[in-house]
This record gives structure tokens, C-alpha cells and sequence, in this order.
């Protein structure tokens, strides 16, 4: 069994996730099942078959993110360059398993913590290009910030509560001053004054799938939002070396004021996730340093 991330995890295993494919979806039962192992932290992942996935939520707060992905992935999908999730079936919670789940069709690759590009200059311009290209969708077709489901992409004055309290659990993890001039700058910065835009809002690296050394697709669309645009230029950091990070800020037209709500939003995160993953789940670990180590050695 995977380590426990969350205090109100449910416990998922091999004979659970066969029992719902069995029970629900017999044509599939032929297939072979075998889990993945990943970085995620809101839905166990299964293969089933060579074609497939069961994505099966861990915990209650995950269970909103799969319903937006069944609801809103068919129509941004045709509007993007870059693969991302196809749902093909939804599951019913049952007696032994108390969430919807669903069946995906499987994007072959590796994420972009680990693998290898061809180029960084080129992983910009392709990522820049996918977060312009959601920015671009119809006004008329993104819902009002903060609907129901839609947590991200709201000003960053609403986030300062929980900043503050897990700051208090970072002494030793990080430079806290430093991390702290940061987030008080984003604060300070101009709010978002544009129409909302649609967001990815976790384009974290291991949520970036590569091929043959260039980025292929998109995963996870749980935490998708609409709003502040800054929420999806923080990759300029957590994954961007210097050098590639202009290229993307200008695909994705990022001013100032963006990328210092982009910056805060990092710092953020990382000063949550260090404390709360740091015995748990590397993967985020890793992201959450190399996030907050690129923002201050930006702004020294």
C-alpha cells in the first residue's frame, strides 16, 4: 500500500480496483490491472490494459476535481495543442468504494520531473503556447471565478491566512525572510484587472508529460480554474531554467505585475507543501524547492 498523504485518505488496493471494473464495466474485465506508481497526490492511478487508466480519488476533496474533468475536459480538449485526459467512463461509488471514478484513455510518456527535453528553449515555447491558447477560449465559455469547484485563480489576498499559518512550521525548511518579501511583494502587486481566463492552475512538472524529449501533454485538470492568469506562469520557475524562462513570459504576455503574483503563488505553495509532504511524498518536495530556489535566485 502507498504511504498515506492525507489524514482522510481512503485505502485503495489492487482487489478494490478490480472488484469496480469487474462490477461496473464487465466489457473491460478481460484487461490486465496493475497500478502506477506516481507523485500524485489526490487519485490512485491504475493501468488497465495497454489503452486504459482508472483514476480513482483518495480522498473527499479529490472527488470535485475528477467531476470538473468529466464535465469541462470535452470542450477545452479540441481547443488546445497538447494531449490531455479523454474520459471514457465514470464510475458510481459503491459499498466498499464511496466515490465516482472514472476510465481514461492512457497518454504514454514521462513526466517532466524526470525525463530528459530536447531543449528548454523549445519546452517554453510549446508550454507558453498551451497556457495562450486556454487564455484564448470564449469569454462565454469560462465560468465566473470562484463557482462552485473553482478554488484557484482568485486574488492572492485570500490565500495570506493559510501562508502565514504553515510559515510557522517552515523554520529550518526554508529562508524565511527571503520567502516572505516574496509573497508580501505579490500581495502589493496590481490585482488582475483583465476578464478571467481559463487555468490549468497545477502546471506542475509532474503534471507535464514528454515524449522523445518534448513536452506531449497535459494531466490532471482537478484543480482547474478561472481567473488570475498568473496561476499558470509559475512553470516559468518550477521548471524553466533562466535562460528559457523569457520566452514563455512573452507567449503567455505575463507583465510584471503577473509574474509577481506568479512568484508568490510559488513561495505559497512551497511554504504549504515542504511541512505537510516533507516525509510523505518526495516528488512534491522536490517541486516545491526547486520552485522557491528559482524564484529567489530571481529576485536575489
Amino acid at each position: 500500500m502507498p504511504t498515506r498523504l492525507h489524514a482522510d485518505e481512503v485505502d485503495i488496493d489492487d482487489p478494490l480496483a478490480r472488484e469496480l471494473v469487474d462490477g461496473q464495466l464487465p466489457q473491460y474485465s478481460a484487461l490486465p490491472l496493475r497500478r502506477v506508481v506516481s507523485g500524485g497526490t489526490d487519485n490512485a492511478v491504475f493501468r488497465l490494459g495497454d489503452e486504459l487508466a482508472l483514476r480513482l480519488p483518495v480522498h473527499p476533496g479529490a472527488v470535485g476535481g475528477l467531476l470538473k474533468e468529466v464535465r469541462w475536459l470535452p470542450m477545452l480538449a479540441p481547443q488546445v495543442s497538447l494531449s490531455v485526459p479523454e474520459v471514457v467512463e465514470v464510475g458510481e461509488p459503491t459499498q466498499h468504494y464511496p466515490f465516482p471514478w472514472a476510465v481514461v484513455r492512457w497518454l504514454p510518456g514521462e513526466d517532466a520531473l524526470t525525463a530528459s527535453f530536447e531543449s528548454q528553449s523549445s519546452l517554453a515555447l510549446s508550454l507558453g503556447r498551451f497556457v495562450a491558447e486556454l487564455q484564448a477560449i470564449d469569454p462565454a465559455q469560462v465560468p465566473a471565478p470562484g463557482s462552485p469547484g473553482f478554488v484557484r485563480g482568485l486574488p492572492l489576498a485570500g490565500r495570506d491566512e493559510t501562508f502565514r499559518e504553515y510559515l510557522a512550521q517552515c523554520d529550518g525548511l526554508i529562508d524565511v525572510p527571503r520567502t516572505v518579501r516574496v509573497w508580501d511583494e505579490a500581495l502589493a502587486a496590481p490585482p488582475w484587472s483583465g476578464p478571467p481566463v481559463w487555468l490549468h492552475a497545477d502546471l506542475l512538472p509532474g503534471n507535464l508529460l514528454v515524449r522523445q524529449g518534448r513536452l506531449a501533454g497535459v494531466l490532471d485538470f482537478g484543480a482547474m480554474a478561472t481567473g488570475d492568469p498568473a496561476y499558470d506562469v509559475t512553470p516559468a520557475w518550477q521548471l524553466l531554467d533562466a535562460a528559457s524562462r523569457p520566452a514563455f513570459l512573452e507567449v503567455v504576455g505575463a507583465d510584471e505585475a503577473t509574474c509577481r503574483r506568479a512568484r508568490g503563488l510559488i513561495v505559497s505553495g512551497a511554504v504549504i507543501a515542504l511541512p505537510y509532504y516533507q516525509h510523505t511524498n518526495p516528488s512534491m518536495v522536490a517541486t516545491a524547492r526547486r520552485g522557491l530556489e528559482s524564484v529567489l535566485a530571481d529576485v536575489g
